[in-house]
């Protein structure tokens, strides 16, 4: 069950960006109650986060890094809404260790599986740290993509965000701890959020031909 701060955060968040980070979402609200997973998506902006919550009915979780906790206020805001810190520094098995305990418990974690925000917009290298959790935790993933208009997300111009079908372990190729597997999962995810941002690109220069 969502608390009542969650909710009333969400609706307040969906008309922040409807007004001034207009969207267009395909396959949304798509991950069942219920259902833990793993959303990989590639990340372009700070606003990443609440484009997937306003697009999913689920709560989904976070993984935040440690020094956005440093405000009380703001740690206690972004905590209530579903994020977890992580030290990207040394305690990584701690955030690791929270994730499964979310995931055995039915929950939807977020995780941007470049490690960090793209400088160029475009694409880059999927890291293994999410397919790790995945498989510790026997849970599949969804590829996301999220693409803006202008190359990275600015106000007032359309982004597009798309959520593939969920992937399973053995669909990714893992069926042991070897690392050229959790590899190999990890290109195929970067694969299908190729084909998402692909697809988005092509159609918007078909808007702008037209």
């Amino acid at each position: 069950m969502k608390p009542q701060f969650y909710k009333v955060a969400k609706v307040v968040c969906r008309g922040f960006t409807k007004l001034f980070y207009p969207y267009e979402v395909t396959n949304g609200n798509s991950i069942p109650e219920g259902m833990a997973c793993i959303i990989c998506c590639n990340h372009l902006s700070y606003i990443d986060p609440v484009f997937l919550n306003v697009t999913q009915t689920r709560l989904l979780h976070f993984m935040a890094k440690k020094e956005l906790f440093d405000n009380k206020l703001f740690g206690a805001l972004i905590t209530k809404l579903g994020a977890f810190p992580v030290n990207r520094g040394n305690d990584g098995g701690k955030a690791i260790g929270k994730a499964e305990e979310l995931l055995s418990g039915g929950e939807c974690i977020g995780i941007f599986i470049e490690g960090t925000r793209s400088k160029t917009g475009k694409l880059g290298r999927g890291h293994m740290g999410a397919l790790v959790i995945a498989k510790a935790a026997n849970v599949p993933v969804v590829p996301c993509c999220i693409t803006g208009k202008k190359t990275f997300i600015k106000p007032f111009v359309k982004t597009k965000i798309t959520y593939g079908e969920p992937m399973t372990l053995e669909e990714l190729g893992i069926v042991s701890d070897d690392k050229r597997e959790l590899r190999n999962a990890a290109n195929k995810i970067m694969g299908k959020i190729g084909e998402m941002r692909a697809q988005h690109l092509e159609e918007f220069d078909a808007k702008k031909k037209g």
